[in-house]
């Protein structure tokens, strides 16, 4: 079965323009062009566009999902698996948000009394689910299922006030982060104390905390695409920068 532009994008439910954008950017290329000028599709590029869709629906930017597929090592039946594996659990998490929400309801029309711990696990499960599907794997690998689980625990134990002051610190993070990047200085002052509020933000989700555990994290951001990626997204660079600023920060540059 071949496709036009009009047919592909109706049957996917996206827009022409769309699949035209994703031409040019050579993440999804027609399988021949007609005697008309006309982009035609065929099966693969129908399973190709398939993927596309199911990775940006988990929230991967077009660039990141590029490299993936172009990888010499890219397994369609084993992506669709591990699509299958996070859809499953982003449903689990929509439940359990259903059921919060459900609860408050119930609370705020006196048929039950909710504490405010009940009033933020499903945020804070939707927290710990996101990080494991993103990077649950390598984590793991890097510092044991030990450490992960009892990182875990933490963050789903943290009281209103301390899931509040996470939010605050990631904020303040981010912020002082980017205004650090513009002076280019990760040894300046300003770097310093990015390296420092990454520090306490840590301090949320880690039980142990150590200098060495820290640069390891922060070398990781570089290493790890998808850090890097996160990092970043506004502003290239920013993620070496602030692996950068940590290794001065515990005395880890050479």
């Amino acid at each position: 079965m071949e496709y036009t532009v009009q047919k592909l994008g109706r049957l996917a439910g996206i827009s022409n323009r769309t699949l035209r954008y994703y031409d040019e950017i050579g993440i999804l290329k027609p399988a021949r062009i007609s005697s008309s000028g006309y982009r035609i599709y065929g099966e693969e590029e129908v399973n190709r566009l398939q993927q596309i869709l199911f990775y940006r629906e988990l929230g991967l930017q077009l660039e990141d999902i590029n490299t993936i597929m172009a990888s010499p090592s890219f397994d369609r039946v084993r992506a669709l698996k591990e699509h299958h594996v996070q859809l499953l659990d982003k449903r689990r998490q929509l439940d359990l948000l259903i059921a919060n929400v459900e609860k408050s309801i119930a609370s705020t029309e006196g048929r039950m009394t909710m504490s405010d711990q009940e009033k933020f696990e499903g945020f804070k499960q939707k927290m710990i689910d996101d990080n494991e599907n993103q990077y649950g794997k390598e984590i793991r690998e890097k510092y044991g299922d030990e450490t992960v689980d009892r990182s875990n625990a933490k963050l789903k134990g943290m009281t209103q006030e301390q899931y509040e002051e996470l939010t605050r610190l990631a904020d303040d993070l981010y912020a002082t982060l980017a205004e650090a990047f513009t002076q280019g200085d990760p040894a300046g002052e300003l770097a310093q104390r990015a390296a420092d509020l990454h520090k306490q933000w840590l301090t949320y989700y880690w039980s142990d905390y150590s200098k060495e555990a820290h640069a390891g994290l922060a070398q990781m951001y570089v290493d790890d695409e998808r850090f890097t990626a996160h990092y970043d997204a506004k502003q290239p660079g920013t993620a070496a920068f602030l692996r950068d600023a940590i290794l001065i920060y515990t005395g880890m540059k050479s």
